[in-house]
């Protein structure tokens, strides 16, 4: 698991600096490709459920799920990258939202407090606690900043598999849920709204936007449950 997020983590560092004015999305996806392969890796989203690429990329008002294309990123967009690579049959899973070029400070604000909930979130995620405690955590910031937490899609746990249980919702009441055991690997992923928390799935089946057709955030990580400090095994930076 620890090499697999590796790889996924230098996968998302890699498209975050190809994030700029002139870039397509199917560069990025090609970059992404390249480098997980180049690893001894695989790609863990290519082909998985029919989706045609080994990253997804979400521009603006695009929650998740993001198919790259022809679309020609320009200043001021806000650009989310999720990817995965699967290694000697375990997988690392993770998402970071990007800006291209200069963006407007609620932009910004929307980014940052997207990625601030993710580690308030964490917190959580250790021996003990519970599953909800986690999206509490998570709802309670984001709230309190003025965003929403999509509702529709969720978090979840992986390993062998890019989808195990348990589901780990953004949002909810403290104390409820699968108790947290040490050992477990969660994805916990934060996607934000600037407006409402509504989305829909357009008729590709892929790309889900804001109902609203307001700017949307994303940011995950593969943690690790500890019985002390949980263990972020896709980080690259510094919190």
């Amino acid at each position: 698991m620890r090499r697999a997020c590796e790889i996924t983590a230098a996968a998302r560092a890699l498209a975050g600096e190809m994030v700029r004015p002139g870039v397509t999305t199917a560069q990025i996806n090609k970059a992404v490709h390249d480098y997980i392969v180049s690893q001894g890796a695989t790609p863990t989203f290519l082909n998985y459920g029919g989706f045609p690429a080994s990253a997804c990329i979400s521009v603006n008002d695009v929650v998740i799920h993001g198919i790259p294309g022809n679309r020609v990123l320009k200043e001021g967009d806000v650009v989310s990258v999720d990817v995965g690579a699967m290694w000697n049959g375990f997988t690392g899973d993770c998402a970071g939202t990007f800006p291209c070029g200069k963006i407007s400070p609620t932009a910004q604000k929307l980014i940052d407090v997207t990625r601030r909930s993710f580690f308030e979130g964490v917190k959580f995620a250790r021996q003990g606690c519970r599953v909800s405690d986690i999206g509490h955590a998570i709802q309670s910031y984001v709230e309190a900043n003025g965003f929403s937490v999509v509702r529709s899609f969720v978090g979840h746990g992986v390993g062998a598999n890019l989808h195990e249980e348990p589901e780990v919702p953004n949002f909810g009441t403290p104390g409820r849920g699968p108790r947290l055991i040490r050992g477990m690997t969660l994805a916990i992923e934060p996607m934000v709204n600037e407006g409402d928390c509504e989305v829909r799935v357009l008729h590709d089946r892929w790309t889900t936007v804001t109902c609203d057709g307001k700017l949307s955030a994303h940011y995950e990580n593969t943690v690790l449950v500890t019985d002390g400090e949980p263990e972020i095994l896709t980080v690259t930076e510094r919190r």
